[in-house]
């Protein structure tokens, strides 16, 4: 996934109210940026942190720039906006970056099922069940290189790890992906202390024949792609 417009490198003042953050401009101007997570973004807020983001003239929008990425020590990068994952996913399966999910004739996004849900993508195929994948957008890590998930209580995401444990014993392919939105982690575990419900429902969900797969990402201020699988180091496979 190329970003269409340049990022600019800017300097974080503070996030508030959820989707605000303040920034300084490299001319030294302050100014309020969009901020595209609702998430608890724990570790991903210090003041003075260089940040990269996007500038827009639409009239329609309230805010002149949006915050896509921070920029971490040795060169690393973290994926901040939300709305992009799914973008990268998707670019990811029709290069067929993610070899699990290749092979399928079409590609559906957003489509309805379960208890008044959507699936990110259905993947169907006339020779193969078809297979719905949930995406997770993964950017907290506390410990080593280890990035985890959720980074807060996340009853959604437990209703979603049900849903595809409901769909994999109606004999679909059912896949929690994982996207880990920062370029310096090697693996990937539950955070069962943050979200010990969820732990549990993705251990439950994997032992109904949910497929549990995680993928890093390449990130530059240029563009986000899919990169190598990582481990999941967490419920049956520790």
């Amino acid at each position: 996934m190329q970003f269409q417009t340049p990022l600019i490198r800017a300097t974080l003042i503070r996030r508030y109210k959820r989707f605000l953050a303040d920034i300084i401009l490299p001319d030294g101007q302050q100014v309020t940026a969009h901020c595209a997570n609702p998430g608890a973004m724990t570790g991903l807020m210090d003041e003075g942190a260089p940040i990269w983001v996007e500038p827009n003239n639409d009239p329609k929008r309230k805010l002149n720039y949006s915050w896509k990425l921070l920029e971490l020590p040795g060169a690393h990068h973290v994926c901040i906006d939300t709305s992009l994952p799914n973008r990268i996913v998707e670019t990811g399966l029709q290069a067929g970056y993610i070899p699990p999910l290749s092979g399928y004739a079409h590609l559906r996004r957003e489509v309805k099922y379960g208890e008044n849900s959507r699936i990110d993508f259905l993947l169907t195929d006339a020779a193969k069940p078809d297979c719905y994948v949930e995406v997770k957008s993964v950017t907290l890590k506390r410990e080593g290189s280890i990035a985890e998930f959720p980074d807060t209580v996340t009853k959604r995401g437990t209703k979603h790890l049900q849903e595809l444990a409901e769909m994999a014993r109606q004999g679909h392919r059912a896949v929690m992906l994982y996207l880990v939105g920062r370029t310096d982690c090697t693996g990937f575990k539950t955070a069962a202390d943050i979200d010990p419900d969820y732990a549990a429902a993705f251990d439950m969900a994997r032992a109904s024949g949910v497929e549990m797969l995680c993928y890093g990402t390449q990130i530059t201020p240029q563009a986000i792609l899919t990169a190598a699988a990582l481990p999941i180091l967490t419920g049956q496979q520790n």
